[in-house]
């Protein structure tokens, strides 16, 4: 793996993460779901909603890009 491929990947993992954790606290306080449903709907939930990032090689090298479903199209991070 490259540089830039670990860099989204570890991207990805960060924004997922904290949207997971965020919104398992959410559904467990305000809502009447129990036991594995909890987490099972803030997984699904923070894979919709957690941007793409992906490194992909051009012609002018390697960039990392971002789609996401608030962003319309695809966006060159750095």
């Amino acid at each position: 793996m490259t540089k830039l491929q670990v860099r989204a990947f570890l991207y990805q993992l960060g924004c997922f993460a904290i949207l997971f954790i965020s919104f398992r606290f959410l559904i467990g306080k305000y809502t009447n779901l129990e036991g594995l449903w909890i987490p099972f709907t803030a997984f699904a939930v923070g894979t919709i909603l957690s941007p793409k990032f992906q490194a992909a090689k051009t012609k002018d090298g390697e960039k990392l890009f971002m789609s996401w479903i608030f962003i319309k199209g695809i966006k060159q991070i750095g």
